[in-house]
Parts: C-alpha cells; sequence; structure tokens
C-alpha cells in the first residue's frame, strides 16, 4: 500500500465487548477519512472462547485484513499470552494492567502499553466494559488521530442516554492523554482527510443492492453467517414496500420464493450451507418451470453443521450440483463487498431474462466483514431487466399472441426464450408443473416423450443460454500476460491475491493475476485465452480438495501447475500466498495447504511445551502436506 496503514487487533472472550469496542474504533476512524477492513475471528458461543479482531486502517482502501499486527488491545489475559508474539518490531500492546500482565516478554522493538483502568476511571472502575473504552481512546491517539472522532461515535452511539455518553468521553479522553503522555507513538501514523465513508457489511450491501434492484419478495430461515440480510431487510422492508418473511425452515423458503417469482415479483432468499442443501429439489423446480429464482448461499465451513462461525470456500461442487438432471442455472461469486452491492441487480437480470435460477456464492468473510465504501458507489439507479415478462393482456382483449396463435408458456422459440406470463393474465392459462411438460405446459409420459418431445424441451431449455455471455462480465488479467506466475482466484479472495501479487512483484516475481467471478457458465474462451499462454498457473482457494482447480481443467483442459489451499476457518493472508508462490517455484511440491492458528501463525516449542510462547514463529504456509 502506498498510504501508511496500522493493523488493530483486539482480542478477549465472547461477552468481553471485541465486536462493539471494533466497531467504535472503525466508526471514529471513517469520521476522520480512514478507510477500514475489518474481520472478526470468532466462536459459536455466547461466552467465554476466543474472539479475535482485526482492523486494517489507512487512508488508502485496504482490501483485506493484512497480516502480522501492529497495535493490540488485549481484553483478556489469554489474548496477551496468544498474540503478544504476533506484534511487529515498533508495534505495541496495550491492556489494563490491573487485570493482565505479559507472561513473557515481548518480541524485540514491541512497546508494552499497561493503562491504570480503575486510576483512570476511579469513579466507573467497576464496570468492566471501561477498559475497552479506555483502549480505544489510546489507540486513536497512538496512531496519530484526533479523539473528535471517537467522541462524536460516542455521542451518537449512547444518544438517548446522555449519562452514558458523558461516562464513555470520559474514559476514552483519559485513555487518549494517557497515551499522549506515556508512550512512543506506532511509527506509521495516519493523518485525518476529507474522505467519507460508509461503515457497512457484505449482507448489508446484498440486501441493499437486492432493494436497489427491485427485489419485492425476500424469505429466509436464520442460519449464520447469512442471517444478517434477513435482519437489514426485517428492519427496512416495511418502508420500501418489500415483502418479508421468517418461516420455518429452507424449504418454504425457496418454495416461497419461487412462488412471489412466479407471480411476477423479484424474489430472493439466502441460507448457508446446510440449507441450500434443503433448497436443492426446489432448485430443480425453478428450472423446470423456467420461473427465476435468486439464491445467496453464504459459505462456512462444512458438512453438516461444520464450523458455524468460520469460513470457507467448499460450497462449489455442491452449488453445481444442486437438483438433478440437466438445466440451466447461473452461479456467481462476488470479489469484494463492494461487489456484494452490485451482484444482486445482475443476479436479477439474467435470471429474468433467461427464467433460471441464479446462485449466489458468498462466504463468511464477505458477508460477515466489515469494510468502508465511498457512498458514492451505493447513490446508483440500476437498469431493470425483466425479459419476456406479460403482465397484461393485449389491447384487444383477445389473449392471442401475434398470428392468433394460442398461448404456449414454454413455446420452442428460436432463442430458447419462451415468453412468460404472470398469473391471472387473461388468455394466458397454461399448467405449471415440476413434471416434464409440452410447450403448452401439458406433462407427458407416454413412449413419444422419450424420442420427441423431452429431447425439444431439453434443448430448448438449454439453447436459451447461447447469448448469455452477453449480459455476464467476462474476467480479465491484472498484470503482464509474459508474467513467471499467474494467480488464479475466484470469489472472496480477490482482495488477499491482489496484495500478494503486489508484494511478489516488489520482491522480483513477475505475477499477473485472474480472478473469476462468474463460475457457471464458465468463459472458457477468454479463460483458455488468458491461461493458455500463462508461463505457470497457481490456483489459490479456501477448500481442501481443490473444486475450482477441477472445474477450470474439466471446462478448459487447463491443468494448473500449482495449488495454494486453506481451510482451517480463517481467511487466507497475504503472506499465506506470498510463501506458497515461493515454495512452489522452489519446486518438490505442487500443492500448499496453509496451516494457521486463528492468527494465521503456527508457533514451534523447542521444549515439547504447548505453553512455551518464547517459541519461534514461523509462518504457516511453510507447513506442506
Amino acid at each position: 500500500m502506498k498510504e501508511p496503514d496500522v493493523i488493530v487487533g483486539i482480542g478477549g472472550a465472547a461477552g468481553d465487548g471485541v465486536a462493539s469496542a471494533g466497531n467504535t474504533l472503525a466508526l471514529s476512524v471513517a469520521r476522520q477519512g480512514q478507510a477500514v477492513y475489518a474481520y472478526n475471528s470468532y466462536q459459536s458461543v455466547i461466552r467465554g472462547g476466543h474472539s479475535w479482531l482485526r482492523l486494517r486502517i489507512s487512508a488508502e482502501k485496504p482490501v483485506n485484513h493484512g497480516d502480522q499486527v501492529d497495535a493490540l488491545i488485549a481484553l483478556n489475559q489469554d489474548t496477551l499470552d496468544r498474540h503478544l508474539q504476533e506484534l511487529v518490531p515498533g508495534g505495541l500492546a496495550l491492556y489494563n494492567s490491573a487485570k493482565m500482565q505479559p507472561g513473557h516478554e515481548p518480541p524485540v522493538g514491541v512497546q508494552l502499553c499497561p493503562l491504570p483502568v480503575p486510576d483512570l476511571t476511579p469513579a466507573y472502575a467497576k464496570l468492566p466494559v471501561m477498559q475497552n473504552t479506555v483502549a480505544v481512546g489510546a489507540v486513536i491517539r497512538l496512531m496519530g488521530l484526533d479523539f473528535t472522532g471517537l467522541e462524536s461515535v460516542l455521542g451518537s452511539t449512547f444518544a438517548k442516554k446522555p449519562q452514558v455518553v458523558k461516562v464513555n468521553v470520559e474514559a476514552a479522553k483519559a485513555g487518549y492523554d494517557y497515551a499522549a503522555a506515556h508512550f512512543l507513538p506506532l511509527s506509521a501514523q495516519l493523518r485525518p482527510t476529507t474522505q467519507q465513508w460508509a461503515l457497512v457489511t457484505g449482507n448489508e450491501l446484498f440486501a441493499m443492492g437486492a432493494a436497489f434492484a427491485g427485489c419485492k419478495f425476500y424469505c429466509a430461515y436464520p442460519m449464520s453467517p447469512a442471517t444478517h440480510i434477513l435482519e437489514w431487510f426485517a428492519g427496512h422492508g416495511k418502508q420500501l414496500g418489500i415483502c418479508v418473511r421468517q418461516v420455518e425452515d429452507e424449504i418454504s423458503v425457496i418454495n416461497m420464493t419461487i412462488g412471489a417469482s412466479h407471480m411476477g415479483a423479484r424474489g430472493m432468499c439466502a441460507t448457508s450451507g446446510g440449507g441450500l442443501a434443503l433448497m436443492t429439489e426446489a432448485i430443480g423446480l425453478s428450472g423446470m418451470l423456467e420461473t427465476p429464482v435468486v439464491v445467496i448461499n453464504v459459505q462456512r465451513a462444512g458438512p453438516s453443521t461444520g464450523v458455524p462461525t468460520k469460513t470457507e470456500q467448499g460450497d462449489l461442487n455442491q452449488a453445481f450440483g444442486a437438483s438433478q438432471g440437466d438445466f440451466p442455472r447461473i452461479i456467481i461469486a462476488p470479489l469484494s463487498m463492494p461487489d456484494c452491492f452490485t451482484t444482486p441487480a445482475l443476479a436479477f437480470n439474467v435470471a429474468d431474462r433467461y427464467q433460471c435460477p441464479v446462485i449466489i456464492l458468498s462466504d463468511l468473510l464477505l458477508s460477515e466483514g466489515n469494510e468502508t465504501v465511498d457512498p458514492a458507489l451505493l447513490d446508483v439507479e440500476f437498469p431493470i431487466d425483466r425479459g419476456e415478462l406479460i403482465t397484461a393482456a393485449p389491447e384487444d382483449g383477445n389473449g392471442r399472441q401475434a398470428g392468433d396463435e394460442p398461448y404456449l408458456r414454454y413455446k420452442d422459440t428460436a432463442s430458447g426464450i419462451s415468453p412468460r406470463a404472470v398469473p391471472g393474465v387473461p388468455g394466458h392459462i397454461h399448467v405449471a408443473a415440476s413434471d416434464e411438460h409440452d410447450e403448452d405446459g401439458v406433462l407427458i409420459s407416454d413412449v413419444y416423450t422419450d424420442t420427441v418431445r423431452r429431447k425439444k424441451m431439453v434443448d430448448k431449455r438449454t439453447r436459451k443460454m447461447a447469448t448469455v455471455f452477453e449480459h455476464l462480465p467476462a474476467p480479465k488479467l491484472e498484470g503482464s500476460i509474459d508474467a513467471e506466475v499467474t494467480l488464479v482466484g475466484w470469489g472472496s479472495t480477490w482482495g488477499v491475491i491482489s496484495e500478494a501479487v503486489e508484494r511478489l512483484n516488489r520482491e522480483g516475481i513477475s505475477t499477473s493475476h485472474l480472478q473469476i467471478k462468474v463460475l457457471v457458465p464458465f468463459h472458457v474462451t477468454e479463460v483458455s485465452a488468458i491461461l493458455g499462454r500463462s508461463r505457470r498457473v497457481i490456483v489459490v482457494e479456501n477448500n481442501q480438495s481443490g473444486q475450482f482447480a477441477r472445474h477450470l481443467r474439466a471446462e478448459t483442459g487447463i491443468k494448473a501447475h500449482g495449488h495454494i489451499r486453506k481451510y482451517d476457518g480463517e481467511p487466507f493472508e497475504p503472506k499465506h500466498i506470498v510463501a506458497g508462490v515461493k515454495k512452489i517455484l522452489e519446486g518438490g511440491t505442487e500443492v500448499v495447504d496453509v496451516l494457521s492458528t486463528e492468527a494465521g501463525w503456527q508457533t514451534e516449542h523447542p521444549t515439547g511445551t504447548e505453553g512455551d510462547w518464547a517459541g519461534r514463529l514461523v509462518p504457516a504456509a511453510a507447513v506442506i502436506t
């Protein structure tokens, strides 16, 4: 990055206020023109466990949560013990000295910053949350930013409780002033700018983007990490004229959404892998009825219940095989949080135009991550394409198509796209059922089906995708076609691969980058033209089996020269990819499986004792299988 950046890690147990402290810090720096990318690694517990939130802050927009930490805010002893060794030289560790003390020496060049919280907030010493507010105030000062941003956030957060505002402002100012008087500032100093930012999650952007794109029906059953899409619609649906329903299970969810779409509304639903498994049969119903539907699958670690609060790109095969038989579907994977805002509009338009299901593959990293976006990017008007949708009878009222033909819902047209009438339009009565049917919707099952009608309908449905690439963006290579290495990823890994490419190029390893957004149908011609000229192709993905690498080979015949994979529930960090590329270039391995702790590093213990935190840290990507 060209502008200085600071990575702040906040750790504690569930219930310690890790997320609220992080949100306060993120909003405070955003109000001073700083961009933020935040990722929270948390456990599926209400109390206890360990949560580890990292915020990357810079005037230049970060596109991932970075590597090692510059500033640590430890809210309990466990966090201080776990993460002190991860700090870079020149970094600092903030902690409540009345509650905890380092159990070992910090790395060389790391500053310990004990905060005597009870002394700084004597009137509120019995309130545990005061340590969070004091620490946030201190880190704001040590990054070089003004107190005004934090003060305004505390004022707006507790606007209805003036006494709470007063308490928190006093505590934050005490931490701010104490840090100025007792600690050295970070070497990377941030400066306020005039840039305005909106702090949002990927799930919020999905919901807002869908609303802008004309979504009028949203249905879901709560399932992490997709639940916040439902919460956004529940909070805004009435005002926006959107029907929002929470129902008993994902089978009801998908069938109700298809029903709404069948009646002419733009319908969308969202779930995670286990819920998508229940939706599978109905996705096939959408294909047979040729009724558009948009389904978001926010991937988490599986199978079964898996790890509900961890991220993975493990559902690609599931999306390929959603329902049985051959029928057109479109699978799209947004590349970034801002892309989560624009993708629903694309999904609705191609679903309507081609009358088929569209699956959007997100993941926990994108959907629950927090990022600042330029508000101007959200001030858009999406074009709406409803395709061959008939909402009213012809003016003469005879209910006939051109040429006085009877209405054929599944007419065998040259394009394969048939006129879709909203139920209730006079003169457009038809049968809509899950069985195979003829052009008028009448079910077919006799011997004639096998030789003529069945084939005709399958071919018709397939043929309508002939022009789909006119409406789906083709991937483009970032960097030189003659680069020594071409990194290939899909979906949410775009940001971290982009930074890894920058680092590799700086280190003299010429590297380019191809990121795939549209997975089905596949841009075979464009991808083959790019990778066919690439000297060394390395695929990066967050799963164990290399699902995308297999898909790439099946579609193009291109076999990657190397693979970098991570499947411990945590996302890639730039250092993982850089180390993995170097390992592959050294030879002797084709697959690098990145193993890590929450922070992306492993600890060697020369004494053989797990508690020996003085062990030497090594990059996790050096662990090869």
